[in-house]
């Protein structure tokens, strides 16, 4: 976990583009939708995983919640702005908290929708680890494994009748298991990768955050277990990709200011 000699003698502004080059990126998935339909299927989607938690009491208000989301789209933002998203233009990357300390997992829909249980920032230890779950999901939607897994789940024209409003019984059903999709090991280890790729661009977060999540879930282990790892499963090599990815890029090691994400994690 330590910069290469090269890396430490070039330029600063030269560092992040020869890196990340460094790292091969996988070619994108087969997707049979245009971009526009990930974006309105994800807009349906939100529409109604935010109508239900609502209704639950669960989704934390941004009107009376104005400081929490202060200091958690500062995180977002800055894993979003790290110049490698394919849509970072096109998809609207908002992020809502789901008041649910029972609960560690976190996902995002189709178009960049990202939900974050209150759950998984207080499981978390520091700002580097919550950084680096949010650059997975974030992965998820910017490679749009969304909509190739709901497109093998549910079928083409089952997707399309929901983009259309003809199947509201099945966007509900939809809504309520998209943040229980079972990635494929391709998928979780893309996400892993770009998790770093991203983190190296902030050029303030230590690229194996995510790592650290994994290291921590899998010593806790037992019936603690988060829920993230029902649906991220394999720990153990993944926390050694993550790790072998941020060496190649040179960017672990990176201390962060954790003032902020402990005001976060009381204001929940």
């Amino acid at each position: 976990m330590r910069r290469s000699f090269l890396t430490l003698l070039l330029p600063l502004a030269g560092v992040a583009a020869l890196t990340t080059a460094a790292i091969t990126k996988p070619t994108q998935g087969f997707n049979i939708f245009p971009i526009q339909q990930d974006i309105e299927l994800g807009a349906q989607v939100a529409k109604q995983t935010d109508s239900t938690y609502r209704a639950k009491g669960q989704l934390l208000e941004r009107s009376s919640n104005a400081r929490a989301y202060q200091l958690l789209d500062g995180v977002v933002k800055r894993v979003l702005d790290n110049g490698n998203l394919k849509y970072r233009t096109q998809f609207p990357w908002d992020v809502q908290i789901i008041k649910d300390d029972q609960t560690q997992n976190a996902f995002a829909t189709p178009g960049g929708h990202i939900y974050v249980f209150s759950g998984l920032i207080k499981f978390l230890d520091d700002e580097n680890q919550l950084a680096g779950v949010l650059g997975h999901e974030i992965a998820h939607a910017d490679r749009r494994h969304s909509t190739q897994l709901l497109q093998k789940q549910y079928g083409v024209s089952i997707l399309l009748g929901v983009i259309a409003g003809n199947n509201p019984n099945q966007l509900v059903q939809m809504a309520a298991g998209i943040g229980q999709l079972k990635f494929s090991r391709t998928y979780e280890t893309e996400a892993d990768k770009y998790s770093t790729i991203y983190l190296n661009g902030t050029r303030y977060y230590s690229c194996d955050g995510a790592a650290g999540f994994f290291i921590k879930a899998e010593k806790q282990g037992g019936g603690g277990t988060p829920e993230f790892l029902s649906t991220h499963p394999n720990p153990g090599s993944r926390i050694t990709n993550i790790q072998k990815s941020a060496q190649q890029l040179g960017c672990t090691g990176r201390n962060v200011n954790n003032a902020n994400f402990q005001e976060l994690k009381r204001l929940l």
